[in-house]
């Protein structure tokens, strides 16, 4: 049964809470009142800087080669010596 009110809910309007809209307002003018200090300079440079580089150096420690393989060929940069059948 539409047409009740386009935010109705079972006939009754929702209500707003003021913490949840407070939070609300606080959340989407936080460009406003942002600075630098050391907190917030030490997060940027360990978000911007550190996860990157660590992620770089797993990267490079891994033995994977992914340029150029086709199905079926194994990713390891020296391919494992293939299995002797009987």
């Amino acid at each position: 049964m539409a047409g009740h009110g386009a935010y109705s809910f079972c006939g009754f309007l929702p209500t707003t809470d003021p913490a949840v809209e407070r939070w609300n307002t606080m959340r989407e003018a936080v460009y406003k009142n942002f600075r630098f200090n050391s907190r917030t300079a030490r997060q940027s440079i360990v978000g911007m800087l550190v996860v990157p580089g660590a992620m770089l150096a797993l990267a490079w420690q891994q033995d994977w080669d992914w340029a150029g393989k086709r199905k079926g060929e194994s990713l390891a940069r020296v391919a494992p010596a293939p299995e002797a059948s009987d």
